[in-house]
């Protein structure tokens, strides 16, 4: 059986698993990347977990590669510079690290980058040849694909919109101390800690106001929305809000034929889907308006980012096919 492993590295948890041609991730698990700061660690523990779930496979597998999404990863000189979610600092030689252990074809790629190109093959955007992925989890991450081809820039760091400066004046830092950032605003972190700032701005009841900010979580939030919560409320309407005018901006530089939305914000559902359809047409120029869809992710499930990772070896593999 020909398959692809897909390794996803998150700030909070590094998934793993196997992918077949049509994107299917047949088995999966994770493991908390931050139990291992010694890079040589983490790196053992990816080794043994891919062979504790190629022990649990049915049949003998024939690995085609490994493809793999990081935050701030280069898909030139294969390596991870300067991860703000990650505990190894400065330039990481991850591939090169990663080949001594698990020697076959190897791909790494910036993780809303190895998202488009999985959605690119495998999801939604089949057919389309313009479009934004935005990743909306602990950070902000985005994949341009323009004319059908990725936009990886000069050194493989295009697509840093969680960075661009959405404010005036005294902005909130991302992790990148990029002050007004968009990640600090839209992402999970960034509704945690937007309400706190609604309670601090408005005087309204609520249960946010006896708990703690590490206590806090995306799932209660959504849950809170749901019972009527007014500081919940007002959090996913000033969140969609300025997503909802990133991507006007965004849509004026490639015009997308879609944005394909995931990521753990995504699960708020329509708390933060419906007021961000109605911001988006709102500050839309007038030649763009009714053009550009709001979709979600067509990869499976928990699985995305997975599949998105192993797409990076799927994309040249193919054509064998």
């Amino acid at each position: 059986m020909d398959l692809a492993i897909g390794i996803d590295i998150g700030g909070t948890k590094t998934k793993i698993g196997f992918v077949d041609i049509e994107g299917n991730c047949l088995i999966h698990t994770f493991f908390r990347t931050r139990n291992h700061p010694d890079l040589d660690d983490y790196l053992d523990q990816i080794v043994k977990t891919i062979r504790q779930l190629e022990s649990e496979m049915p049949e003998e597998i024939n690995f085609l590669g490994c493809g793999i999404g990081a935050p701030n990863a280069s898909s030139r000189d294969g390596t991870i510079v300067h991860a703000s979610n990650l505990k190894w600092k400065g330039v990481v030689p991850i591939l090169d690290k990663f080949r001594t252990r698990l020697p076959m074809p190897m791909k790494i790629t910036n993780d809303a980058n190895a998202a488009a190109l999985g959605e690119m093959l495998f999801g939604v955007a089949k057919d389309m040849t313009d479009f934004i992925v935005i990743t909306l989890g602990t950070g902000f991450g985005a994949g341009i694909v323009a004319n059908g081809q990725l936009i990886t820039g000069y050194d493989g760091f295009a697509g840093e919109l969680g960075h661009v400066d959405m404010t005036i004046g005294d902005g909130r830092l991302t992790g990148q101390n990029v002050r007004g950032g968009l990640e600090a605003y839209v992402s999970a972190t960034g509704l945690k800690r937007t309400i706190l700032f609604m309670q601090s701005k408005y005087m309204d009841d609520s249960r946010f106001r006896s708990i703690a900010y590490n206590d806090l979580h995306g799932e209660d939030i959504t849950q809170a929305a749901a019972e009527g919560d007014p500081i919940a409320l007002k959090a996913f309407d000033f969140t969609a809000q300025i997503l909802g005018l990133a991507m006007a901006n965004f849509t004026a530089f490639s015009q997308p034929e879609a944005f394909i939305l995931m990521g753990g914000l995504v699960n708020s559902g329509k708390w933060i889907l419906d007021p961000l359809h109605r911001y988006f047409e709102e500050y839309l120029l007038e030649v763009y308006k009714g053009k550009v869809k709001i979709l979600l992710s067509g990869l499976p499930g928990k699985t995305t980012a997975i599949s998105g990772a192993a797409a990076l070896i799927w994309t040249d593999k193919l054509q064998d096919y």
